[in-house]
């Protein structure tokens, strides 16, 4: 019979909450511990317990020294959750017509995530840009940031572009669907941008936001899905359920501060991922958009972020849209936040014309 040992390690606890992405490569846990023993040669014309003088008394050989961890794979998989959590403390992106700033709050780990399409091929000028705010650990986050665009393009191309709306609800909850196969805890609000044929396609579940500058004017695209919000709150009832105050914050059975978002097994029965959904037509005076989880929101006000982000994104010869961000998280910062907090600037809106 052969003993298998199974280090103690983050990545076999249950109640880890660290995202790793997945590789091609899967890794095991660890093989089985050997004993080595040193090679002893017969005698010719002894016994092992031959005391005979005319057979010298070998002398054992130093015990061997072998490093631990050498025959296992936890240290390298800590590592690399280390190299991860690391990456995600701080993350800063000047993309293609898009600039994103997220900073970790001060929860073990990073729960926030991004996704940033930017696409002009052919007749079509398109792009999906989407904020993820994880809460009870970044996997839901970070499943959707992978996930949620594919799903909606292939939703699209189903429906046809008549019935935009529709495939983006499909989008979510395919989204929503793959994620609770995986049996992961936690969940994630979600913001999205579909930018397609000169319309703006905002979408939303939970209390991630969209804020779009029009002339200097914040224009607020989505509405947050808290459990105090009336219509949430009588959705919840009608299904059974309450909503409690803990900490005086209203709460989906005195749990959750946020009535959708995928995931968020145990109160699914409440919650749904079904976003609500704005398409409206771009215009030349739209000047940037602004995603953001509620680490920003929860101390900025609409038009606090556009006047502060249109000093970088449209006042100055020299345009500095990632500055906007991190001057936005600074001010969330500076106000007592002490959450997550991500923040996704569009800029140039016009080009999609």
């Amino acid at each position: 019979m052969i003993n298998v040992s199974i280090p103690k390690s983050p990545v076999f606890s249950p109640s880890s909450s660290f995202s790793c992405k997945s590789s091609s490569e899967s890794l095991s846990s660890s093989p089985p511990t050997f004993t080595f023993r040193p090679f002893m040669p017969s005698v010719v014309g002894a016994t092992s317990c031959s005391s005979s003088p005319s057979v010298s008394k070998r002398k054992r050989p130093a015990k061997l020294n072998i490093p631990a961890g050498t025959f296992g794979f936890s240290s390298m998989v800590a590592k690399e959750m280390e190299k991860e959590e690391d990456k995600w403390k701080e993350v800063e992106v000047d993309g293609n017509g898009y600039s994103v700033y997220c900073k970790k709050g001060i929860r073990d780990v990073m729960e926030d995530r991004f996704k940033a399409v930017v696409e002009f091929n052919g007749q079509h000028k398109q792009a999906f840009f989407g904020v993820f705010d994880g809460h009870g650990g970044p996997k839901a986050a970070a499943f959707a940031a992978e996930n949620l665009y594919r799903n909606i393009v292939t939703e699209v191309e189903k429906t046809g572009e008549n019935n935009v709306t529709e495939a983006i609800k499909q989008g979510y909850l395919n989204t929503d669907a793959q994620f609770l196969v995986q049996d992961h805890r936690g969940g994630s609000c979600c913001v999205t941008a579909l930018i397609r044929d000169s319309n703006l396609v905002v979408s939303n579940a939970g209390d991630c936001r969209a804020v779009v500058s029009i002339g200097g004017i914040a224009t607020p695209l989505t509405s947050d899905h808290r459990p105090s919000r009336p219509d949430e709150k009588l959705r919840i009832e009608s299904l059974g359920g309450y909503v409690d105050c803990s900490h005086g914050v209203p709460r989906v059975l005195g749990s959750l501060a946020v009535s959708r978002g995928i995931g968020d097994r145990s109160l699914k029965q409440w919650l749904t991922a079904e976003p609500e959904t704005q398409v409206v037509k771009i215009l030349p005076d739209f000047e940037f958009l602004i995603l953001a989880s509620d680490g920003l929101w929860d101390k900025v006000s609409n038009q606090e972020a556009v006047d502060l982000a249109r000093t970088f994104c449209v006042s100055k010869d020299k345009l500095e849209p990632v500055l906007a961000c991190k001057k936005l998280v600074e001010l969330s910062l500076s106000r007592g936040s002490v959450d997550d907090t991500s923040v996704m600037i569009v800029q140039s809106l016009d080009r999609f014309l």
